[in-house]
């Protein structure tokens, strides 16, 4: 199975434009959150990507809400919007959860605590393919003051039920860094797109 992955977007359309084309050699595409920049031009951004026609996942990311990608994502047929559930695509598991966790300092951010968020990955199952938009605690996590933003409640998850890869994005500084935990290899996306090869 073939991955293309990305996240933070932030209303670039031109960069739509470039993964639409990229996800022709792709089996499964992964949008990892912040389509939207603090919740201005979501609608743009999922309608210049909704050209897209391979099966893909997204999860909500802090510059938009579950309700409003929701909403977003009606006129894209291929997609499915996961926060704190799973989907099957081509006998693998999709689990996606989105947000800013731990909650930000933002006011505006659509943000999940750390307790809630371990309950919703309680559902986690075993060698999925986790898609959360924060990163896990300690991993592709650093922001440029070197202070380290990712999620205790992702990192217990990924350490319990070992996905076998999890993608993530949020931390700017972070685009493009990988990581380790046990087995599983951890991914900050960025929005420039990824392929992954699955077994």
């Amino acid at each position: 199975m073939k991955i293309l992955a990305f996240s933070d977007l932030h209303r670039d359309l031109e960069q739509a434009v470039r993964l639409t084309e990229m996800s022709k050699e792709a089996d499964v595409v992964i949008g990892a959150g912040d389509f939207a920049s603090v919740h201005q031009g979501l609608e743009e951004t999922i309608d210049a990507l909704r050209g897209i026609e391979t099966p893909t996942v997204l999860v909500p990311g802090n510059n938009e809400t579950l309700d409003a990608l929701k909403t977003a994502a009606i006129v894209w047929p291929a997609a499915t919007v996961l926060h704190g559930d799973s989907v099957e695509i081509g006998g693998k598991t999709f689990f996606g959860l989105g947000g800013g966790i731990p909650v930000t300092p933002w006011d505006w951010s659509f943000d999940v605590e750390e307790s809630e968020a371990e309950a919703m990955l309680s559902g986690l199952p075993e060698k999925a393919v986790l898609v959360v938009h924060s990163p896990p605690k300690g991993h592709c996590d650093e922001a440029g003051n070197g202070m380290s933003l990712g999620s205790v409640a992702i990192l217990k998850a990924i350490e319990d039920k070992q996905p076998v890869l999890a993608v993530c994005g949020h931390i700017h500084e972070a685009w493009g860094q990988e990581s380790k935990v046990g087995e599983t290899g951890i991914v900050n996306l960025g929005p420039a797109g990824r392929y992954f090869d699955l077994d």
